[in-house]
């Protein structure tokens, strides 16, 4: 039988940021793509809560794939 480890890992040095076409009420989605291995992302309503992990890769292919063809590459990926 195969069993799944799941460990959290140290958030501790990321860099929180929103996109810029966040509104001012503070209810977005934060990333911080400044870690090595992975890049996190989180509510931000809730700072002390989980966190999604995404590996460089796949959070690459996953904001490309939200963005309009002809959409300027994002500073964030």
């Amino acid at each position: 039988m195969n069993s799944a480890h799941q460990s959290t890992p140290d958030l501790s040095g990321a860099r929180w940021r929103s996109s810029s076409y966040s509104g001012g009420n503070n209810e977005c989605v934060e990333v911080a793509p400044n870690l090595p291995h992975l890049v996190p992302v989180r509510d931000s309503t809730r700072p002390a809560g989980p966190a999604i992990t995404f590996g460089h890769d796949a959070w690459r292919a996953f904001v490309s794939d939200l963005a309009p063809a002809d959409a300027p590459p994002a500073g964030w990926m």
